[in-house]
Order: structure tokens, then C-alpha cells, then sequence
């Protein structure tokens, strides 16, 4: 079932804070950390595991940080949702065969049914999308290229 835990919560804002502040330099986890009040034992274990993906590219070393590994329009929410529950490893309820016949054959079904269409939402709701919200909600960019309402096609082009 699809549960919104903490990790997942920081997994989507750790890559919107990256793709949206990122400039020349990677973006560092320290600031990844300030910015959205994300404690550094979660970010780092989410941010290595997103690595592992494909979703964030990692550069080591004293300019090191992270970077998007694809464009800001080919990443969906939906992609990181399914890394996170991977690296939660929490069984799903709605798959495991206990419960009554009602349970199973009326009450899951429909649970499962809402689930995938949630699911299905969060397929189609790229990277791209969250960045130019936050840009509409006239949340400053520390890159060194502005991202704002005004030059967003611009910048989004950038990845």
C-alpha cells in the first residue's frame, strides 16, 4: 500500500531541491540538509540508494555533491516512490493473503484499484513539473543560474 513515510517525503524533496538549485557546481547534501530540514542519516541513505537508480549522479570529493542523472523532465515522482519502498522493504498488506473473504475479493481489490491510479499520477508528475511550482511560488534558487516565473523555459532546458 502507499504510504507517505518520512523517507519517501525527503527521497522527492532531496531530487526537486536538487534539480531546482543545481547550477554549474553539484548540489551539496549539507545544503540539501539546510534548505529542507532533512536529517543528514536519511538523505544520505536515500541520496546513495537514488544514485544506485540513475535518478542523481554522485561527484566526490571537496566540490563534490549531487546532480540529476537524466533531465528534469524524464524522472517521475512515481520512480522514486517505488526506490524508496524497495529500500523501506516493508511488506505490502494488500499482498499478503490473510483476511477474510470480503477482505479479499471486495474491500482490497478496491484499495488496490485507487492505488494504482494514484500510482499513475505520480507516472505521469515529472521533476520538471515540481520545479516550476516552486518557481510559480516564488521560492528562491541558490544556483548560480536564476530559476524564476519569468526564465523558467530557459531554465529548465539546463540540466
Amino acid at each position: 500500500m502507499l504510504r507517505l513515510s518520512k523517507k519517501l517525503l525527503f527521497a522527492i524533496e532531496a531530487v526537486v531541491d536538487i534539480a531546482y538549485h543545481a547550477g554549474e557546481e553539484p548540489v551539496r547534501s549539507n545544503d540539501i540538509s539546510r534548505r529542507q530540514g532533512i536529517p543528514r542519516r536519511y538523505l544520505e541513505q536515500v541520496l546513495q540508494q537514488l544514485v544506485h537508480h540513475d535518478v542523481l549522479e554522485g561527484q566526490r570529493g571537496p566540490r563534490g555533491g549531487y546532480r540529476l542523472a537524466r533531465s528534469k523532465s524524464s524522472i517521475v515522482i512515481g520512480e522514486i516512490i517505488r526506490i524508496v519502498r524497495e529500500l523501506e522493504g516493508t511488506p505490502d498488506p494488500l499482498l499478503l493473503p490473510e483476511g477474510s473473504d470480503i477482505g479479499q475479493k471486495v474491500v482490497r481489490p478496491i484499495w488496490l484499484d485507487m492505488q494504482q491510479e494514484m500510482m499513475g499520477r505520480f507516472d505521469a508528475m515529472t521533476i520538471e513539473e515540481l520545479c516550476l511550482r516552486a518557481a510559480r511560488a516564488n521560492i528562491p534558487s541558490e544556483a548560480k543560474r536564476f530559476f524564476s516565473p519569468t526564465n523558467e523555459r530557459a531554465s529548465i532546458g539546463a540540466t
